[in-house]
């Protein structure tokens, strides 16, 4: 059985200061170019390599597919979808994987004024605002394209050319300061080396992006702190991958849940909210469970989250009671003509209180009149004690009785 024909793809490069970009041309809808920019059809949109762009930046390789996918909802980016038989010099990628993120020019200029430093944005500026002035009228970019048809590959010569090219650009960049090279001319390639890309005798990759794991001595920068968290998210990974078939709808819904906070927190910090949020969504899908009427006895989770209201609801007391002696001050005078129990409690204690004993007496805000009236001064009451701080004529009367017994 014959092996399917492979053809190797050479990117050129635009040069935008210490920058270079690697770029085609998008022919179609299912089409790709590879020539510079005064061979191009104008019909043809010129589209910049993402790994290029996001590199020497402080955005980690890990988190690029993130930014591509930002920029692609916009229409400044897209997924190219490349046939299987492309194989793109410079570029290791996954065997079962022939994308790459490309940005068209008003991407490139947006990638360049969030990410760069100003004397990056000005060789930006010189470099591509030519360019940029003659695809102004340019539409914005679908998320995706499959590429099956290259149109008018570069004959040998031109892709030897090009290869020359990089390779004395590579040696150039690699002269360290004050020291001098005198390189030769590219000279003529043996026609057997056109043929096929000889890998390196040292058996190291000739790629200098790696899709395929993070670049080199990355992990070897990271603090201590840093590394157990990418270790974790590498157990977690490899925890979800086993057990991919066997996740139900709510475990999957917790997971994102608590990855969506965990994201929140690393760019925004604590938001409570936010954290409200995750937690509500948490529980809801924890659900009452079998047996519920008798766990409530053994919960952890119950007696982990009445433990730490119960200490947050202590920590107020100053602050409830500060609430409380400006109310008497103020009501000195119609200590026995107070407002309805439901109007004394919002005014005097922290709705997280009264949500609590609400939901727990089986009301709500949209319970009816007559029934919260009801029960309004229980809660009232309860509020009082719990709090240390009495307010109502029957509050004072009870703790009297209690003491005396």
């Amino acid at each position: 059985m014959s092996m399917p024909k492979m053809t190797s793809v050479y990117l050129p490069h635009w040069e935008s200061g210490e920058r270079r970009i690697r770029f085609l041309y998008l022919a179609g809808s299912s089409s790709f170019k590879i020539c510079d920019s005064g061979s191009a059809e104008e019909t043809m949109v010129p589209l910049f390599l993402g790994a290029d762009l996001f590199s020497k930046t402080a955005i980690r390789t890990e988190n690029h597919p993130r930014y591509h996918a930002k920029f692609a909802k916009k229409g400044l980016a897209t997924k190219l979808a490349f046939s299987s038989e492309f194989r793109f010099h410079g570029l290791r990628l996954p065997t079962a994987s022939s994308s790459l993120w490309f940005y068209s020019i008003q991407g490139l200029f947006r990638v360049a004024f969030e990410l760069y430093n100003k004397q990056e944005q000005l060789f930006v500026l010189e470099s591509f605002q030519e360019l940029w002035k003659s695809r102004i009228n340019d539409g914005p970019l679908n998320v995706c394209y499959d590429l099956s048809t290259q149109l008018d590959a570069p004959q040998p010569e031109e892709i030897v050319a090009m290869y020359d090219r990089e390779t004395l650009h590579k040696l150039r960049s690699q002269i360290t300061k004050g020291t001098r090279l005198d390189l030769p001319q590219p000279a003529e390639v043996p026609d057997a080396a056109r043929e096929e890309d000889t890998p390196p005798t040292d058996g190291k990759s000739t790629a200098d992006h790696d899709y395929c794991c993070p670049a080199d001595g990355d992990s070897a920068v990271r603090p201590d702190h840093l590394r157990l968290v990418f270790k974790k998210l590498a157990s977690l990974e490899k925890a979800l991958n086993d057990s991919e078939l066997h996740l139900g709808k709510e475990q999957q819904e917790a997971i994102l849940l608590l990855m969506d906070h965990a994201e929140r927190f690393v760019a925004q910090g604590l938001d409570e909210e936010a954290l409200a949020d995750a937690v509500s969504g948490l529980l809801r899908t924890q659900g009452p469970g079998p047996g519920a009427g008798d766990s409530v006895y053994s919960s952890p989770l119950l007696r982990a989250v009445g433990g730490w209201l119960g200490r947050q609801f202590h920590a107020a007391n100053a602050c409830i009671s500060r609430q409380v002696e400006g109310f008497k001050v103020r009501h000195i005078e119609r200590i026995t003509d107070l407002p309805p129990a439901e109007e004394l409690a919002g005014e005097l204690f922290p709705e997280a209180m009264r949500v609590l004993l609400l939901s727990w007496m089986g009301l709500d805000e949209a319970s009816a009149l007559w029934k919260r009236q009801s029960e309004y001064p229980i809660l009232l009451l309860i509020l009082e004690f719990a709090n240390h701080n009495l307010i109502t004529g029957v509050a004072h009367v009870l703790y009297s009785s209690l003491i005396c017994k």
